[in-house]
């Protein structure tokens, strides 16, 4: 199969992370075939609390690295690398903790990795051959949360907001923001941005051709 490379996508909540990766993702296999690229999310490393009451799963700070098992995610990128196929959780945001059921991930020679403390942790950071930070506003990153967690995960207005200003925003600061440091691109305007769309995508078509 070749060399492995690991593209991590990391920035704030509702930066655009998901749409930049689905994107290249999604033009690139409607150009060569879907053989070359796998795609990872962050957010199905979010822990199992399954063993927790619902009322004390929705008290979890899920913008804190602890919230995330990324010694599971790190070993999943080492078993890619190394040509195996894994088995990548999914979680419930209306749940809050993993489902019973996992995705297969086969290995590829470009896999794309998208979350928001991707780039937080030493350890993982390691995986990674590319880094890419999305810079985009807390005030727009926000206004998409709010819309999102409304009709994606049917969330009230009052919880969002409430989540918002004793999380997601403290975390952006104490972890999110600082990681910017450790990105080789930083990217401005989220998934809109088809410039740095077109960047990646010519170097993703580079390694797939080596």
């Amino acid at each position: 199969m070749g060399k492995t490379t690991i593209i991590a996508i990391a920035g704030p909540s509702a930066s655009g992370k998901s749409l930049f990766a689905s994107t290249v993702y999604q033009e690139l296999v409607a150009e060569l075939g879907g053989d070359g690229i796998s795609v990872l999310s962050e957010d199905a490393y979010y822990r199992d609390q399954s063993h927790l009451a619902l009322d004390q799963r929705v008290l979890t700070n899920y913008d804190h690295p602890s919230a995330f098992e990324h010694e599971l995610l790190e070993q999943h990128l080492q078993q890619l690398r190394t040509g195996e196929v894994i088995h990548m959780p999914q979680y419930s945001y209306r749940e809050h903790t993993r489902v019973g059921d996992t995705i297969k991930v086969k290995p590829a020679r470009v896999i794309l990795v998208e979350g928001i403390l991707l780039l937080s942790d030493a350890s993982l950071r390691k995986q990674f051959d590319i880094s890419v930070f999305m810079d985009t506003p807390l005030d727009i990153c926000l206004l998409r949360r709010i819309n999102r967690d409304i009709e994606q995960r049917g969330r009230s207005l009052n919880s969002i907001t409430e989540q918002y200003e004793n999380y997601v925003r403290p975390a952006f600061f104490d972890f999110i923001a600082p990681s910017k440091q450790h990105a080789d691109l930083v990217v401005t305007r989220g998934g809109q941005n088809e410039i740095a769309i077109d960047i990646i995508k010519t170097k993703i078509r580079q390694l797939l051709a080596e």
